[in-house]
């Protein structure tokens, strides 16, 4: 999103800032997003410290809802014709980008909201998110904001004692977005507080240790899935279930582990529990429960992700032109809903929906050309399976012009993540490691020698 230079409310200093009045859903899903993560019209200022939201008008669309939501912030103090004039333009692009069979009769009646809040509440509403929720989400918000201004790590923490009733699962889904919206938008400063806060936050609570807990029972769990390679079946997938120290190590499996815990899975889990007695018996039945448990909770979590990923292609499958489309809202694909591009070209493909293909085949070929690494990246792959040392700087003399600091960096920025995966065990990238390093020696010198002339 590009910035805009504007007067620092407080100070009147020019300083950046993500303006953004109209957010059309229709024509860009994504905006949605920006707008309710608070990532546009939020300034902060290096000069005096000021933090806000910026006051300006703001027109939001939905065609599928039948909303047109219109904002002027009072603070401005221009009188209604004005405001017309403002707004006005904004509401003419939102029609003028309609075909004539979407145009319906709420267009001519935008609803005008006296506070952001109230807009953002009637959005949410329409969401099928409660006034109750939407209360409980604003708590939780706040309570970042005033962790945040806190500098010093006692007051930090009786903060932290007094609100851990709502330092939950809420709580920190919340926080996460948050931290990504700094990193996102650049904000360096805030991004570095948001991670200092999170280490507090893990240690000093309840649900925060759970879930540090949580995620080293994930990468433990991982590393053993790891190991297991090639080699891991059902039976030796239940013998590591059956080890588990804890309930944490078993819902990681499942969470690592789901498809491989179907029908057969559950028919030697069960053959088990028939031959055995007693204490065995009972923990073995304890164990079955579980794992019926937390596979019913990852279905249900990869359901709703499924779903949401769905209702984001759709609604980009509407426009005329996908291929637009899907470049302005290349940042909200994931990859479920890649996945999911792919199952509904499979299933318009079955259903001989020639329309309904063409649209998903510029789709997913936009999506294609967004994943395919850096030129120097996919050249780096090339020099790595070169046979010896002598095919490397030929390959490198035949790509002189490739050769630049860009590509060096690229380069040794890969030598460093592979370094730093070796470390940690990993054997793969021990060997990777190795020939990378070896590869960019060789680029190196051949480098120095072409500026040495």
């Amino acid at each position: 999103m590009p910035q805009t230079q504007i007067s620092c409310p407080r100070c009147r200093q020019i300083i950046p800032a993500n303006v953004e009045q109209l957010f059309d859903v229709t024509h860009e899903p994504a905006s949605k997003q920006r707008l309710l993560s608070g990532q546009s019209n939020f300034a902060r200022c290096q000069y005096c410290g000021f933090e806000g939201r910026i006051p300006t008008p703001v027109v939001y669309h939905d065609n599928d809802k039948e909303l047109l939501l219109t904002f002027f912030p009072m603070e401005l103090g221009m009188p209604i014709n004005e405001q017309e004039k403002m707004i006005g333009p904004l509401i003419k692009q939102v029609v003028d980008r309609l075909p004539a069979e979407k145009r319906k009769g709420y267009l001519f009646n935008p609803q005008a909201n006296l506070t952001f809040e109230s807009m953002m509440e009637t959005i949410l509403n329409k969401d099928g998110i409660s006034s109750e929720m939407i209360k409980s989400q604003q708590e939780r918000v706040q309570l970042v904001e005033r962790l945040l201004k806190v500098t010093t790590a006692d007051v930090r923490s009786e903060m932290i004692k007094q609100n851990e009733k709502i330092i939950d699962e809420q709580f920190f889904g919340l926080f996460s977005r948050i931290a990504q919206n700094a990193m996102q938008g650049g904000q360096e400063q805030i991004a570095r507080a948001l991670i200092e806060l999170q280490k507090q936050l893990l240690d000093e609570t309840a649900f925060g240790r759970q879930l540090k807990e949580s995620v080293g029972e994930i990468e433990a769990a991982t590393k053993v899935l790891q190991e297991a390679g090639q080699s891991l079946t059902r039976e030796k997938l239940l013998d590591f279930v059956l080890e588990a120290q804890n309930d944490a190590r078993v819902r990681a499996y499942v969470q690592l582990a789901r498809g491989g815990m179907d029908y057969v899975f559950f028919q030697n889990l069960t053959e088990k529990i028939d031959k055995a007695a007693g204490d065995e018996k009972t923990r073995l039945e304890s164990i079955r429960e579980k794992v019926l448990g937390f596979v019913a909770d990852v279905d249900k979590q990869l359901e709703a992700r499924f779903r949401q990923a769905t209702e984001f292609v759709e609604s980009l499958l509407k426009e005329e032109d996908v291929e637009k489309v899907t470049r302005e809202n290349i940042e909200g694909f994931t990859q479920d809903s890649v996945e999911v591009v792919s199952q509904l070209l499979r299933q318009a493909s079955e259903k001989n929906d020639y329309t309904r293909m063409g649209k998903l085949q510029k789709m997913a070929q936009v999506l294609q050309e967004a994943s395919a690494p850096p030129p120097e990246v996919a050249f780096i792959e090339q020099l790595i399976q070169a046979p010896d040392d002598a095919a490397v700087e030929k390959m490198l003399a035949d790509n002189d012009a490739v050769i630049t600091d860009q590509f060096l960096e690229a380069l040794s920025g890969l030598v460093a993540q592979m370094d730093s995966q070796a470390s940690q065990g990993n054997p793969e990238a021990q060997a990777l490691s190795q020939r990378l390093s070896e590869v960019f020696k060789i680029a190196l010198k051949y480098s120095m020698k072409k500026k040495m002339g």
